[in-house]
């Protein structure tokens, strides 16, 4: 949905919708660095290139980089070393938002505390009062 707001960038009010996340400004100079970036992946040599080295030959910041793997723009299955951190322990990943094993230790911690929540409602149910 369409809303006012102002670009992260530079803080321009522009109208954000699913598309841009960005003022048209930025969004240009982001296609500009996009358009960098894919001619030097475009070179055979540079398709194994990792993050750090595609920052040190383009100077594209990484935070675009990632946003564009995150979004599918750059194809980890085409750059074998491209990928975004994992929101948890920051691990280079190419899918979801944590790595398979932050996502374990999730769903570790969920299945721990739903046994405790088991135990306390048992243990709730059968209390004893005792009065003199």
């Amino acid at each position: 949905m369409a809303g006012l707001e102002n670009c992260p960038r530079c803080g321009t009010l522009f109208i954000k919708n699913n598309l841009r996340e960005v003022c048209e400004q930025c969004y240009k100079e982001e296609e500009k660095k996009y358009d960098i970036v894919s001619k030097f992946l475009r070179k055979r040599e540079n398709r194994a290139a990792t993050i750090s080295t595609i920052v040190e030959a383009t100077e594209v910041e990484e935070e675009l980089i990632y946003k564009w793997v995150k979004k599918g723009r750059l194809h980890s299955t085409q750059f074998p070393n491209l990928g975004y951190p994992c929101k948890k322990c920051g691990t280079l990943i190419q899918n979801g938002a944590v790595c398979t094993k932050c996502a374990s230790e999730i769903k570790n911690d969920l299945s721990r505390h739903e046994e405790t929540e088991k135990i306390k409602n048992q243990t709730s149910k059968h209390r004893t009062y005792l009065s003199k």
